[in-house]
């Protein structure tokens, strides 16, 4: 089996073993790029050289017997643009941060490395994550490897591009409104956002920073719970950070996946009106799989977060998004337009450096910040937050995970949606009331639809339960089986 075809599980179990090198990883990740990234466009930045010479360390330390265990050992990994990593750009997929150079790693950078990973580039995204489809790219559009006439999703369409395609067993992106689960779900691989505060952002660059989230992507549950297990750690460099201990998630599946009894919500309010018939259809069949298995089905009554999720969230986020984006204003660092006045500075630096939807984001996150239409916008905003919060608290006091779609519809078309803001939006309204209330959420994937398009389902359960969420999913890869490399990746 070629190297690209390998699980992260397998690549460090051979590469500890000896039997395959670091090297030899690497050569194979890089021909695999170079022989794809013309028609699919996932990457932005390479990072040849650094990840070669990490290899070069790596069979060394493994000659010598001076490897430690390391979860990760010669893995190679793929970073979304908006992580740090010292000494290589972080462009956030914006002519604003197009040459800034990061001059530290983020958190989740160092866990990766100390682990044995070795990173081979940066992925590309919807400007400051700012988007559904990859198609908000300063640097172009993503293909979705399925169908290269598709969109990826996003805003970590990239990332989720990357493996699909077998550039890497493992990316990681970042989840504000679904930016993990929904580009997952069309391309046909397993993505997770995890609790809020499980893993650091520090070194993330802000969007929402009460919705940001980082997570990853990979083509098995054990991968998935490897993943965990490497960046799931508290951090003090961010004050959000959870300081509660973490289980081992690999452990909590290694032995096999008991369900029984576990108690499995259906909304069936969602899987009306809207949702493609087929992804319904996928959602049932994951719920008759864990029911086999010894799952308990209990119908669930959500009210109306399915309404109000969207709209709350298109006032938070953007509001978030305005203050946050304020720093980029040609004088700190980025972009930087040359002006006869300060003000005019402004408005040049951030005419040019912000694509059309960023601007729309922050235009519409100042008006609701504003003084007359804080308490009707923004207030408000907040107590239906509350609302989903405590709609799922009641939720999970009845059951232990909830079955649901990941998006209503397969991967659209390119340019499809991109003048359509609202209809783009509505690709995420499964995804985004699990951000608004925090929760972990995994997109999982379900085999192909009659176009050979990817099916998926999202499995989402109480905060800090993410093992509960891998081993539902683990039942169903039994079934199903680990996601396959894309046509394009083949």
């Amino acid at each position: 089996m070629r190297v690209t075809h390998l699980s992260a599980k397998e690549i460090s179990e051979l590469v500890r073993s000896g039997e395959l090198k670091a090297q030899e990883v690497v050569e194979a990740v890089f021909e695999e790029i170079k022989s794809k990234e013309d028609k699919l466009n996932a990457l932005i930045t390479l990072m040849e050289e650094k990840a070669k010479t990490r290899a070069t360390e790596i069979d060394k330390e493994v000659s010598e017997g001076r490897w430690r265990d390391k979860p990760l050992l010669g893995v190679p990994v793929i970073l979304k643009d908006n992580i740090c990593v010292k000494g290589y750009p972080t462009s956030c997929g914006s002519k604003m941060l197009e040459k800034w150079v990061s001059p530290y790693d983020a958190s989740i950078v160092t866990y990766l490395e100390e682990a044995g990973a070795i990173l081979i580039g940066k992925s590309n995204m919807d400007e400051f994550a700012m988007g559904s489809s990859t198609e908000h790219s300063a640097f172009g559009p993503t293909s979705n490897p399925w169908d290269l006439e598709r969109v990826p999703g996003g805003s970590s369409g990239g990332s989720a591009a990357s493996v699909a395609a077998g550039y890497a067993p493992m990316a990681f992106g970042s989840d504000t409104g679904g930016s993990i689960r929904q580009p997952a779900a069309f391309c046909g691989v397993h993505g997770m956002k995890p609790t809020y505060g499980l893993v650091s952002r520090y070194g993330l660059v802000a969007f929402s920073s009460s919705l940001d989230q980082i997570g990853p992507f990979t083509r098995t549950v054990g991968d998935m719970a490897l993943a965990l297990d490497v960046i799931a750690k508290h951090d003090p460099k961010d004050s959000t950070c959870w300081t509660g201990s973490r289980p081992s998630y690999y452990e909590s599946i290694a032995k096999g996946a008991d369900i029984k009894g576990m108690r499995v919500g259906i909304v069936r309010d969602f899987m009306e009106e809207g949702l493609d018939a087929e992804l319904a259809h996928a959602v049932e069949q994951g719920l008759d799989i864990l029911v086999e298995n010894g799952a308990v089905p209990v119908d669930l009554n959500l009210g109306d977060i399915k309404e109000c999720a969207l709209p709350c969230y298109y006032i938070i986020a953007p509001a978030e998004a305005s203050s946050n984006l304020a720093r980029y204003d040609g004088v700190r660092y980025g972009l930087r337009e040359e002006a006869y006045s300060l003000l005019e500075q402004y408005i040049k630096t951030r005419g040019k450096g912000f694509g059309d939807e960023v601007k729309r984001r922050i235009m519409i996150g100042t008006f609701v910040l504003s003084s007359g239409y804080y308490d009707a916008y923004y207030l408000r905003g907040l107590k239906v937050r509350k609302y989903v919060c405590d709609k799922f608290k009641e939720a999970f006091s009845k059951v232990d995970i909830i079955v649901m779609p990941s998006t209503p519809t397969p991967p659209f078309k390119k340019g499809e949606l991109v003048n359509d803001p609202i209809q783009m939006y509505l690709s995420d309204i499964f995804t985004l009331p699990v951000n608004l209330a925090g929760l972990p959420g995994m997109s999982v994937w379900m085999g192909q639809n009659k176009a050979g398009l990817p099916k998926s389902i999202q499995i989402i359960a109480p905060k800090w339960h993410e093992s509960r969420i891998l081993r539902a999913a683990m039942k169903i890869e039994e079934v199903i089986g680990a996601c396959p490399l894309a046509p394009g990746g083949e």
